[in-house]
């Protein structure tokens, strides 16, 4: 038996994802032959060169006047521009966007073609990145970069953190729509080129990891073409899948167009077991959380218990193409649990489709030293939902004791019981940022988010935290069903004013995930209708309440947010950094302090 795990765009492409490393770890070490491509670095280092995005904007810019000429037959000076087909609305978007370039932005589009090939050399320099002046201005190059990478396809457009176009939904029309549209998907040529190679070994079964909404064009894209060729089973996974099972019950299509099969929840057991399905020693109908249609009626098989985090081996990264990610130094993600500890916050669906488990210390332990000794790793993110302070005390004994020179960082729930005993500890045995679940300033919205903390001592944490020079990092939103204006005010004045303890946050809009606890008891927090969402492939609730804010305003207080904190904290180096992993790099390298006092020239 034969497998290729594969991870396609579009996710950041500074790290090895973790489900990729996990699942080949699973399968390797159990004898099974097994290859792995992540296509989403390749992907960003083939279109992050000089003469590919000479191409792009050369081919654009010959298109304009045929775009134009597109356009004036159908142009219609009485109507709006919604009363356009989306195929007019998709070509009058590409000829505004060249349209600009030309008039406004050459210079500075011709410029970063010139430099791209030394802003990717400094995002890999181990000097380079380090200084701030240059890590900014490859940055931003590579943020152009990108803009003219997705111009022949524009209003698609891939970032660094995203994937999007403003006509996509999640439906299951659309993303047919725009997988099969060659005039915005950016991915046929690349795609094209990497297919023979993923065959050439003729596997029996090529799975692909789909983790969020941005990989669903590019991911699906890629097993639509694979399966074309009729020469292995596709299969799907990724934690997306498992949220939306009822929809993709009904739609039988799927599986004839996409994939041969998908694989929901924990995937480490059942891609154990779909091995013995190629090797003839298990009948599909016995691989079990496997979805797949049968004279197009689709079944789910039978879920299992996953492993525990005990029973999983550690990440294996022997054949990751280490040197073509955008850090020198690779910050690798690990888990020490899955699901949380608390698991009664009423907005949070985080651990749906998860069993709580914890590893062993022990073990642990061993598996970040085996990494570090294995690999040379000396930096790690926990992926935890979260990590309790009892288990934080015992890991950081045992990394002090075992002199294991690491640099960490962990999300955090503001219990009273992270001492400035323990974080000065931790602080020693490598941790240097916590990302802390703060989430609103107003009690009241606390209480009804159900946080079980003491509300009212969460600043004595933060300043512990701040004194033994670790970074903390507040998550906060907007939008809690029920907030008025006054407590989103509540927030941001908390936020902007205490900003030498909290060295940095994160706003977001709240949004009703279809497997909260909020659905259990919506009276209790003012929803009077909870409303299917028009896509079906969302993952997420519409919902209407009694009080509180509207959308609109929910968008503005998080506007102002954004506002009032960038005058707070005055230009800090940290928001030009941008992305939480190099934000731990510069705090490895120079401490919380040195960088939280850092800033900007305009």
């Amino acid at each position: 038996m034969k497998a290729i795990l594969v991870f396609p765009p579009q996710w950041t492409p500074l790290n090895p994802h973790f489900s990729l490393a996990s699942l080949y770890s699973q399968l390797k070490n159990n004898g099974y032959k097994v290859g792995i491509r992540d296509l989403n670095i390749e992907f960003y280092d083939e279109i992050l060169k000089k003469e590919h995005l000479k191409i792009c904007m050369n081919n654009s810019l010959k298109n304009f006047d045929h775009l134009f000429k597109e356009l004036s037959k159908e142009f219609d000076k009485y109507k709006g521009s919604k009363e356009y087909s989306e195929s007019f609305q998709k070509k009058l978007a590409k000829y505004t966007k060249i349209k600009e370039i030309k008039e406004k932005r050459i210079g500075e589009f011709e410029d970063t073609i010139n430099f791209v090939d030394e802003a990717v050399s400094i995002m890999r320099d181990k000097d380079k990145f380090y200084d701030p002046q240059l890590l900014i201005k490859a940055l931003n190059s590579i943020d152009t970069a990108l803009e003219i990478a997705s111009m022949p396809f524009y209003p698609s457009l891939i970032q660094l953190h995203d994937y999007n176009s403003p006509f996509f939904k999640l439906t299951y029309e659309s993303i047919k729509e725009h997988c099969l549209d060659k005039t915005t998907n950016m991915f046929y040529e690349f795609y094209e080129r990497v297919i023979p190679d993923l065959l050439k070994e003729s596997p029996d079964f090529i799975a692909i990891s789909v983790n969020s909404s941005s990989q669903i064009v590019p991911g699906l894209t890629l097993a639509m073409l694979l399966k074309t060729q009729k020469k292995c089973h596709i299969s799907i996974g990724g934690n997306f899948w498992g949220r939306i099972v009822e929809p993709l019950l009904e739609c039988p299509e799927f599986f004839e167009l996409f994939a041969d099969s998908i694989i929901i929840e924990e995937g480490e057991k059942p891609i154990k077991e779909f091995a013995k399905y190629f090797e003839g020693n298990l009948k599909i109908e016995d691989v079990p959380n496997l979805m797949f249609s049968e004279n197009k009626v689709v079944k789910i098989n039978q879920k299992t218990v996953p492993f525990t985090l005990n029973e999983l081996n550690p990440p294996n990264l022997e054949d990751f193409p280490l040197h073509l990610y955008l850090t020198p130094d690779i910050v690798l993600s690990v888990q020490s649990s899955r699901g949380c500890y608390w698991r009664k916050c009423s907005f949070c669906d985080q651990d749906f489709g998860q069993n709580f488990s914890i590893k062993d210390i022990d073990i642990f332990v061993d598996e970040l030293k085996y990494l570090n000794e294995k690999f040379n790793i000396k930096h790690f993110e926990f992926i935890d939902e979260s990590v309790s302070p009892e288990y934080l005390e015992n890991l950081s004994k045992r990394l002090i004791e075992e002199n294991i020179d690491i640099n960490w960082f962990i999300n955090a729930r503001l219990e009273k019981e992270f001492t400035p005993e323990l974080l000065k500890q931790s602080r020693d045995a490598g941790l240097r940022m916590m990302l802390w679940g703060f989430e609103s300033g107003s009690n009241r919205v606390m209480r009804l988010i159900n946080k079980g903390i003491d509300i009212d001592n969460r600043f004595e944490i933060l300043k512990a935290a701040n004194d033994t020079d670790i970074w903390n990092f507040a998550y906060i939103f907007f939008g809690f069903p029920s907030e008025t204006k006054e407590e989103a005010l509540e927030t941001i004045k908390i936020i902007s004013e205490n900003t030498d303890l909290i060295s940095s946050y994160g706003r977001s809009i709240f949004t009703l995930g279809k497997h909260t606890k909020l659905r259990e008891n919506p009276d209790k927090f003012s929803i009077t209708r909870i409303l299917e969402n028009k896509e079906e492939f969302s993952p997420s609730y519409q919902f209407e309440t009694s009080v509180g804010m509207n959308s609109r305003e929910i968008s503005e207080m998080a506007q102002l947010c954004t506002q009032k904190c960038n005058e707070a904290y005055n230009n800090p180096l940290w928001m030009y950094l941008r992305y939480r992993e190099i934000l731990f790099l510069y705090i490895s390298r120079y401490g919380a302090g040195t960088i939280k006092n850092t800033r900007v020239n305009s």
